[in-house]
């Protein structure tokens, strides 16, 4: 059986995020993802900057979002980010957002970020070393068919 490993952050909706009529603009939830995938890699020891102290940089690809109920100025959101572990070179993620108060679902979500070497933005094809014990240390076993 497939390891999953996750994590949670509840977040407070920001009047600077919601339109005039108080309903939070659909790009806001893309930084809602940002925000688990920061908590994630914080909670994990696998955070951006243990990538830079590697040598690498993990930029974003693709990202997807699927919205399927309005969040509100003043509104909490739980965002959960799930690891999906990928024998290719690449983290990808999803993500489930729901309403903090009702515990309504209301999006979901991937991300693909792939690795760079920092000096010279060469692409990686393999999964560095310190990536690798990364999941060993969470006994991560990568499936072959991650997109």
């Amino acid at each position: 059986m497939q390891k999953t490993l996750s994590g949670r952050i509840e977040i407070k909706v920001r009047f600077n995020e919601a339109d005039p009529l108080g309903i939070v603009w659909h790009g806001h939830y893309i930084r809602y993802f940002e925000d688990g995938r920061e908590a994630f890699g914080n909670e994990h020891g696998i955070g951006y900057l243990d990538f830079y102290r590697q040598g690498f940089v993990i930029p974003v690809v693709s990202i997807q979002c699927d919205f399927k109920k309005s969040l509100k100025y003043g509104d909490r959101v739980v965002v959960e980010t799930i690891y999906v572990p990928c024998e290719a070179a690449k983290l990808k993620f999803e993500y489930r957002l729901y309403h903090a108060g009702t515990g309504h679902l209301v999006a979901t979500g991937t991300s693909v970020q792939v690795f760079l070497q920092k000096e010279n933005s060469v692409l990686q094809l393999i999964n560095p070393p310190f990536f690798e014990a990364w999941k060993m240390k969470y006994g991560i076993t990568p499936s072959l068919y991650c997109e």
